[in-house]
């Protein structure tokens, strides 16, 4: 691929960008820009958008079973976050390579939609099995992230269900601008979320950072349920 093919490439796809109002600072900053420069990279390719969304949950499988396979160390921490954040950047690659060449489809992104519920629910097992297995902490401590694999889990599907039922009804709510703030969201950041594992050998540093992480989420679940619920019904 030449020089000039990644940069018009690149250029496309800053105007096919989505909204940032609202979009967690990692996401919107980093992980989009990182998805472009893949986008731009893999779009003269054979590759298709369904095989990097594929590649996305290879590499989050990836990080998210050293958190279960290998015992805890700084190295081991930094490459299980180096994949986690790989499999996100894939994650955006994928939507920003099918609107650049306009074969976007309603398979394509419930197959994305699928792969991310996955990721958010496996990516908090993953962290209760390593505690399981590599730590002494009392199996209450364990409550932390299934309580928070619930709570991202639902989040993300009220999300999606209640854009997808604004679709559905042109006189209807829009899947508009959230009025929670970008950096309110911040715990909810998926690439955040995934630093957070940099602390992984030092236990109870990483359960009270991730601790809060959890409960910050609980409140942004119970907002996200209010907000949406009053725009559904708000035609």
């Amino acid at each position: 691929m030449t020089r000039s093919g990644r940069t018009q490439a690149w250029a496309q796809l800053a105007g096919a960008q989505k909204s940032g109002a609202g979009v967690p600072w990692y996401m919107r900053v980093v992980n989009r820009r990182l998805g472009r420069a893949i986008a731009a990279a893999a779009s003269p390719t054979a590759v298709t958008p369904n095989q990097v969304t594929g590649a996305s949950f290879l590499a989050f499988l990836a990080g998210a079973g050293l958190l279960v396979v290998a015992t805890p160390g700084v190295v081991m921490a930094i490459v299980a976050m180096l994949l986690l954040q790989l499999g996100f950047a894939l994650d955006s690659a994928d939507g920003q390579l099918s609107r650049l060449r306009g074969t976007g489809s309603p398979a394509g992104e419930w197959l994305d939609h699928v792969v991310d519920a996955a990721r958010h629910l496996l990516f908090h097992l993953a962290v209760g099995a390593g505690l399981l297995r590599f730590t002494d902490l009392p199996e209450v401590a364990l409550l932390i992230p299934i309580g928070f694999a619930v709570v991202a889990s639902v989040r993300f599907f009220a999300q999606i269900l209640a854009e997808q039922l604004a679709r559905r009804d042109p006189m209807g709510a829009p899947a508009s601008v959230p009025r929670l703030g970008t950096w309110i969201q911040a715990p909810a950041d998926t690439g955040l979320n995934n630093v957070v594992i940099l602390l992984w050998p030092w236990t109870p540093v990483f359960l009270a950072v991730y601790g809060a992480f959890a409960l910050a989420n609980a409140v942004l679940l119970a907002a996200t349920v209010v907000r949406r619920y009053r725009e559904l019904t708000a035609s």
